[in-house]
């Protein structure tokens, strides 16, 4: 299973990454690759950059994409959303199964994954069988979350897995 990890974090190697990582883990993969959107700098900004084409790229091709991001203002990065702009709409994410992801400071917007994140993968052409996890900044490492729910989503993604 070729697995993705997307962080969408303005801080290289953020808690948003590790989260991301743990969850695909805990979802089975081994290995993974990682795009850490920050990482793609200014290219993000316009249309052709090469290092953003090579990450659309291994994104489109995954099996398994965990999209993660920290929450601000309510819903997802705009670092994010700039790299999700570019992948076209309907058919850019054909064939992947993803996964939403997202870090908060509090409960308040635990459903932001489910209801911001969730709806733009399905836009560009995703497959998303399992609700988005949202997750405490502070805890996501030590507190039962991921466990918890690969325990309950992981037969649900390894079906659509196979029936892609």
């Amino acid at each position: 299973m070729k697995t993705v990890v997307v962080a969408g974090n303005p801080k290289p190697g953020s808690r948003t990454l590790d989260a991301g990582i743990r969850l695909a883990a805990r979802l089975g993969a081994d290995p993974l690759d990682i795009v850490d959107v920050v990482q793609l700098g200014p290219g993000l900004l316009g249309w052709g950059d090469p290092g953003v084409k090579d990450a659309l790229e291994l994104v489109a091709g995954a099996d398994l994409a965990v999209v993660a991001s920290p929450t601000f203002k309510a819903t997802y990065s705009g670092l994010l959303k700039l790299f999700l702009d570019q992948f076209a709409t309907g058919d850019g994410l054909r064939d992947v199964v993803a996964v939403p992801l997202m870090l908060g400071a509090g409960p308040a917007h635990a459903l932001a994954p489910e209801l911001l994140l969730k709806p733009v993968l399905v836009e560009l052409g995703a497959v998303c069988p399992a609700p988005g996890l949202y997750q405490l900044d502070r805890t996501y490492a030590e507190d039962s979350s991921a466990a918890d729910y690969a325990d309950r989503w992981q037969p649900a993604i390894r079906a659509a897995l196979r029936h892609r």
